[in-house]
């Protein structure tokens, strides 16, 4: 890990955000693997992904106040930027193009997803 960068460092295994919080940030990987989780039945975890460097997570709070859908930890050492809205709206306003690779990356990420439950209840 880089000494004098933004962002908070988490240990392996730390989770940075819980299921089921209520979240009012975003948070984007500076250094290092998170890996995102979901409760699964009889307390298993279900793990959804894993988000690398320059990736982000979290970003629906920033539009909705809603609680967190799924639990993110470090996977290894992981260095992590926090950006509430105002900071976001402030990026967006100097650079556009930032909201629209949001988008891009969150209809990806739900394409991902309906593909998994297609899969799932044709293996089911």
């Amino acid at each position: 890990m880089t000494n004098g960068a933004l962002g908070k460092v988490y240990q392996d295994g730390e989770v940075i955000i819980c299921e089921g919080e209520e979240g009012h940030c975003m948070y984007v990987i500076q250094e290092g693997e998170v890996e995102v989780l979901i409760a699964g039945e009889e307390d298993k975890e279900i793990r959804l992904g894993v988000r690398g460097e320059g990736e982000f997570f979290g970003e629906m709070a920033i539009f909705d106040r809603d609680v967190r859908s799924a639990t993110v930890r470090a996977k290894g050492e992981a260095r992590v930027l926090t950006v509430d809205k105002k900071n976001f709206m402030r990026r967006v306003h100097e650079d556009p193009s930032l909201a629209f690779r949001l988008v891009e990356t969150m209809s990806r990420r739900i394409r991902e997803l309906g593909e998994e439950v297609a899969r799932l209840q044709n293996h089911g």
